[in-house]
């Protein structure tokens, strides 16, 4: 057997550079006080060698742990992946944050906190005495619970609150909901529709108002009327087919539907069949989400991408920096994009019977 190749440590680093141990950790740790000509000749040795800072050392030299902590709902996040009907939300999060913190020298932990029960401050608690992490993610609807807001603010820790606009602590961010909803609301005046139909997601979700507004305010700036045209559900599947059916119900139904989730626009889908109803050619259906099960669909949905991967990296990124730069005055936005697939096309020159 070959001999096990001995690890790369701090003492390596500081021989190579030629400086004490003190000064290469005030580099590692990104410490204030260190010429740019010191921190680059550290640096080069550290690349040289392939040292890779060890965790448990960085946690022992000082205050930081070196670890962000994501929290989702236990309830939710479980039936998602007992149900493997392609929802990806924790995936993409995963991807942006996990990444983004090992590139500066960081882990990302996920946790799953049952947010809506009454020992939710002792479950955080638990969690947070046990990582002691020095930055926190929450998702919606979870980034608006005084609770959990409350507790981390009290701890004194930096917290990013995704789908959150609402004034207080942490760093409030957003995926542009008002504008993605304009953005398909447009794309399907653009094609000649006039009676769009929306439906809404619950009301413990702000963004399910968000985005109705950013509806509502399309139409209105192309002078179309959304009387009647609006139906609200609760993100899952059954609950599309009830505002599917009651929208396409009306004396005069709307020629295209956005979904506020990928589950409902799914079941505009199968509501649309049952009717007999050709999409796109007889309605238009555009889904929240483009989560991947859109994609195969017949036709392939038309999606609103949530940038939920570049979302968490951002708040990664802020939350390590949050030492330095404090927390942003305004909401951060990362806007996601429109893709447009087959569930879309020009609006039908005759009335459906």
């Amino acid at each position: 057997m070959g001999r096990r190749r001995q690890s790369v440590t701090i003492k390596h680093v500081a021989a190579d550079a030629g400086v004490s141990l003190q000064t290469v950790s005030r580099v590692i740790n990104d410490e204030p006080n260190v010429r740019p000509a010191m921190k680059e000749k550290v640096q080069a040795s550290i690349d040289k060698l392939g040292y890779v800072p060890s965790i448990a050392a960085q946690r022992m030299s000082g205050s930081r742990s070196y670890l962000i902590l994501a929290i989702n709902d236990r309830d939710r996040t479980i039936a998602d992946w007992r149900a493997r009907d392609g929802r990806d939300w924790i995936d993409q999060m995963l991807l942006g944050g996990m990444l983004t913190a090992a590139e500066r020298g960081y882990r990302m932990i996920f946790e799953l906190v049952d947010t809506h029960s009454d020992h939710v401050e002792r479950e955080l608690g638990a969690a947070l005495a046990a990582l002691q992490p020095d930055g926190v993610i929450v998702t919606p609807p979870h980034s608006e619970n005084p609770q959990i807001t409350g507790l981390l603010a009290e701890r004194g820790i930096p917290f990013a609150r995704i789908g959150s606009k609402e004034d207080g602590p942490g760093i409030a961010m957003t995926m542009g909901d008002e504008l993605l909803a304009g953005k398909a609301t447009d794309h399907l005046i653009e094609l000649g529709h006039l009676r769009i139909g929306f439906i809404a997601g619950p009301d413990e979700y702000s963004l399910s108002a968000w985005r109705v507004d950013g509806w509502r305010e399309a139409m209105g700036n192309a002078g179309l009327d959304c009387d009647g045209l609006l139906e609200q559900g609760d993100f899952g599947f059954e609950s599309g087919l009830a505002a599917a059916r009651a929208l396409l119900d009306r004396d005069d139904p709307p020629t295209a539907i956005i979904a506020s989730s990928d589950q409902m626009a799914l079941a505009a889908l199968d509501v649309a069949r049952e009717r007999g109803l050709d999409v796109p050619r007889d309605l238009s259906i555009v889904s929240f989400d483009n989560t991947p099960v859109v994609r195969f669909t017949s036709p392939a949905l038309t999606a609103l991408d949530q940038a939920i991967s570049a979302t968490t990296a951002r708040a990664v990124e802020l939350l390590i920096d949050a030492r330095k730069n404090g927390a942003p005055d305004q909401p951060v936005v990362v806007e996601g994009e429109l893709i447009v697939r087959g569930s879309t096309a020009r609006a039908p020159n005759h009335a459906r019977s």
